[in-house]
């Protein structure tokens, strides 16, 4: 038997286009994926503040708030029905003051959506001016 040798030799080719390919698709996918990540992962510390006690104010409400979700209004019990309901209640105990100040104050295990009930039933009677009390003891 005779074997024939060749007179060249073919080279390997690498094709680089399907590898392209492949690396765009996961560059893709891990700058989508990343994304997403940051803001379920979000994490917060929340401020901490060290002022003097702020002045009161001639025209204010005072809305406190407990952790039962109970509500009152200048010393006086409110049940929350509803925004409107609330809202009158505000401008009610507001009685003949212009632009008065709310003053929240919350349990400091109320829940938010008992704070943002307030909010917008003093936004609702038309009360901008909203600031939020703390206890000066605790650090």
């Amino acid at each position: 038997m005779k074997f024939r040798v060749r007179s060249f030799r073919e080279e390997p080719e690498i094709n680089f286009i399907p590898l392209i390919d492949v690396l765009l698709v996961i560059l893709i996918f891990l700058i989508i994926t990343t994304t997403y990540t940051k803001k379920s992962e979000l994490q917060i510390n929340l401020p901490t503040a060290e002022a003097s006690k702020q002045p009161e104010h001639a025209q204010q409400i005072d809305v406190a708030i407990d952790s039962n979700a109970n509500y009152v209004i200048n010393k006086t019990p409110v049940a929350f029905n509803n925004r409107d309901g609330f809202a009158q209640a505000l401008k009610k105990a507001a009685g003949s003051m212009r632009d008065p100040v709310v003053v929240i104050s919350a349990d400091a295990k109320a829940s938010h959506q008992s704070v943002i009930h307030v909010m917008e039933a003093a936004q609702f009677a038309g009360y901008g001016k909203i600031t939020f009390s703390t206890d000066p003891t605790h650090p």
